[in-house]
């Protein structure tokens, strides 16, 4: 649920690629047939995205410190503190309001339909500089998967591990940068 991080690594593609990539999380499957070429290529960078920070050695340093019966979701944790530290570092208006401009002009996805509107009208990846508020969209989506809490620790986790995932944020965003902005 890291839109910021992924608008921010497609900004220099057209409106159709940065949509695909907002938008990626809500897609299954690797049939993209029923998009347009520029929107299922921004889909599948933004997998592409994914895999290279679900790999990355900051990233999976920052997963082992995680609470254990939470690493399975630290992933989705890590996500939001990313785009928490971008928010709040390297704030962009003018990407923020194209997001919101490209989001609120096409159909979201079934699974992020109606989520998307509270995106745009609540400002989130503005809001997101905010950690208690980023805390707050964490706790969110643990109330929406199935089980224990696991969202709440990690929320709590990264309020404590706070000053060690800024230093690691400092360490993988230029690395990010670097190797997959568009």
């Amino acid at each position: 649920m890291n839109f910021l991080a992924h608008g921010w690594l497609a900004r220099g593609g057209s409106d159709d690629f940065l949509y695909g990539n907002l938008i990626a999380d809500g897609v299954k499957g690797r049939d993209l047939q029923a998009w347009n070429a520029a929107t299922a290529e921004g889909i599948r960078h933004h997998r592409r995205v994914d895999a290279g920070v679900d790999q990355h050695p900051v990233v999976c340093r920052a997963r082992a410190r995680a609470p254990r019966d939470g690493r399975r979701y630290a992933g989705i944790a890590l996500d939001m503190v990313w785009d928490h530290f971008l928010a709040r570092d390297i704030a962009d208006p003018a990407l923020i309001a194209r997001c919101y401009r490209v989001l609120g002009q096409r159909p979201a996805p079934d699974r992020l339909a109606g989520m998307v509107p509270a995106l745009i009208a609540e400002d989130w990846l503005t809001r997101y500089a905010d950690l208690h508020f980023t805390c707050r969209a964490l706790r969110g989506v643990g109330r929406r998967l199935r089980g224990p809490d696991r969202m709440g620790e990690l929320a709590r986790w990264i309020e404590s591990d706070y000053a060690r995932l800024e230093r690691d944020f400092a360490e993988l965003w230029p690395s990010l940068t670097r190797t997959l902005a568009i």
